[in-house]
């Protein structure tokens, strides 16, 4: 009879996520047994053998299809475990399939020495002068089993060595459900820019760990990454929730009704009625404190949504993960998070790729026209995936004249949609840090950051603070040359709210920067009273630096 795992589906995709092979008679009521426990309790599906099994001397046809259907094997190396010739048997073909189909292998060496195994002596010596005197005609099975031994032993796995048990295997299902983390499928455009980040990412998240770990995530595409972990993660937990776009909905409906929303998805019941934050607080703390659970807070922006949704790490059970997404890296920092990850923008060729799934709803080759058209539509978007993912969109089923036109529009208006999403952390901004972004939008993109910051000094703009508060929220970046870096489209959304500020006549604007709308200004004298023509204090303060009419930007 074959024990089949209690979960009806395995995390990497396979029929079985380990084939657990191990000496029935040294470990199968002691050792293998928690380790199985252990394995189930974390969501991993996993076959083993029933004792049924060995009754016979030939290995049963079905363990070899259970290997065949596992991706990974986790062996289970013990003093007569050589002896056996059906876990030889077990032990040549799980060897075959990683050789041939990339079978992974984790070797457990239980109270026996691994340099014994690798160099077959003592006890795997005697075993294997046992196995050449029974299969005296059969040489080449007894070679197969002496290499598949050596291929395994060479593999760095687990030693006992005298450790705890419980903590030993505790290790053990850790590091196996990081490895399994990396396997999830990921589908359709997901997959694009992600896949790479998702290693480091896992490793942070930690699943096997038994401390409760709270996550921050900021930066670019931060919301599509939480949601994959999420969706790749949740079979590990006891419960879970996706708490999406937590600050739209706290301003709509209150934090109470978040809290509702996270009873509600962790423990799988409703009922809940919460009419007050504390009281909600309570209740989750009590609900939850012995529950381990995955839950996202998806676009945090204040530290009350900690405070009443993350709370004390002792709101949630042992072994627990709490990611939080947010614009502000600075409000991570401050609520002393484990770890804070920052996602990038896409590479060159991920941005394409990412684009062609939204534009053409494929990833097939492109041909004549739309070609060169879709590099376009990549430069501008640079690398950014919200630009990537809106463009496409828009542009998709649409023909190459409505493209140019398109394309010809960006030039000079960015597309609002995108604008407006770019615009929210803008508009979270105290006063001097928007003028600080909207001077580096117009002024200072690309330049020393120690020259900005006396520039901005001169305006009272405290820009030491201000800068590293656009930096935390991702506004800006500051490159590996003390350069401010800010990307193409935050800087056209900057350059665009002040433009707006007088669509028809340059001068009443607060920034200028395009040397025909300088010229207007400074030949009609529009907009600019008698006592302050011509000033620009900021560079004045900074540098004493003389202003050509003709040239600088101004600042009115």
């Amino acid at each position: 009879m074959l024990s089949l795992p209690s979960s009806s589906s395995s995390i990497s995709g396979h029929k079985y996520d380990i084939f657990l092979s191990f000496r029935g008679e040294d470990t199968r009521r002691t050792f293998t047994d928690h380790l199985y426990d252990a394995l189930q309790r974390s969501r991993i599906v996993t076959f083993r053998d029933e004792p049924e099994l060995e009754a016979g001397e030939e290995i049963a046809p079905e363990l070899f299809k259970a290997i065949q259907q596992s991706w990974c094997s986790v062996i289970v190396f013990s003093k007569t475990y050589a002896f056996s010739s059906w876990c030889l048997e077990e032990l040549a073909e799980i060897v075959k399939q990683k050789l041939e189909k990339g079978h992974k292998i984790f070797p457990i060496f239980y109270d026996v020495d691994p340099s014994d195994l690798r160099k077959q002596k003592y006890k795997v010596g005697e075993a294997f002068s046992k196995h050449d005197d029974t299969y005296k005609e059969d040489r080449h099975k007894i070679q197969i089993w002496r290499n598949a031994f050596t291929e395994v032993s060479n593999i760095k796995g687990w030693h006992l060595n005298n450790k705890h048990e419980s903590k030993f295997i505790g290790a053990i299902v850790k590091k196996v459900s990081a490895k399994l983390c990396q396997t999830y499928p990921i589908v359709h455009d997901k997959l694009v820019g992600i896949s790479s980040r998702l290693e480091e990412l896992y490793s942070k998240i930690d699943v096997g760990e038994d401390d409760v770990h709270i996550i921050g995530m900021g930066g670019i595409g931060k919301t599509t990454l939480a949601r994959v972990v999420y969706d790749q993660m949740s079979s590990h937990f006891e419960g879970k929730s996706f708490l999406a776009d937590v600050r739209e909905v706290s301003n709509k409906l209150g934090l109470a009704s978040l809290q509702k929303q996270l009873l509600t998805q962790t423990l799988s019941e409703g009922g809940f009625n919460i009419f007050d934050v504390n009281e909600g607080n309570a209740i989750i703390n009590h609900r939850l404190s012995h529950k381990k659970v995955l839950v996202v807070i998806d676009d945090v922006d204040n530290r009350k949504h900690l405070e009443h949704l993350v709370g004390r790490r002792d709101w949630f059970g042992l072994g627990s993960r709490i990611i939080v997404t947010t614009r502000d890296e600075h409000l991570l920092r401050s609520y002393r998070v484990d770890y804070v990850y920052k996602p990038t923008t896409l590479s060159p060729n991920d941005a394409l790729r990412l684009f062609k799934l939204k534009a053409f709803d494929s990833e097939t080759v492109l041909e004549g026209v739309f070609i060169e058209l879709s590099k376009h539509v990549v430069r501008y978007a640079g690398g950014l995936p919200l630009a990537l993912e809106v463009l496409g969109s828009f542009l998709c089923g649409r023909d190459a004249t409505q493209w140019r036109s398109a394309i010809e529009r960006l030039k000079r208006d960015s597309n609002k949609e995108i604008r407006d999403r770019l615009r929210i952390s803008f508009d979270g901004l105290e006063e001097r840090e928007k003028n600080i972004f909207l001077d580096i939008s117009c002024f200072f993109n690309g330049e020393e950051k120690d020259f900005v910051t006396k520039v901005l000094d001169g305006c009272e703009f405290f820009p030491d603070i201000g800068i590293d508060v656009l930096v935390k929220k991702s506004l800006v970046a500051v490159d590996g040359d003390n350069r401010l870096w800010m990307h193409d489209l935050l800087q056209e959304m900057g350059r665009k709210i002040v433009w707006e500020k007088s669509i028809d006549e340059p001068g009443k604007r607060c920034r200028l920067w395009d040397e025909r709308d300088i010229q207007h200004v400074l030949t009609k004298k529009t907009g600019i009273e008698q006592d302050t023509q011509f000033e620009c204090r900021c560079l004045l303060e900074a540098e004493k630096i003389e202003i050509a009419q003709s040239s600088l930007p101004l600042k009115l």
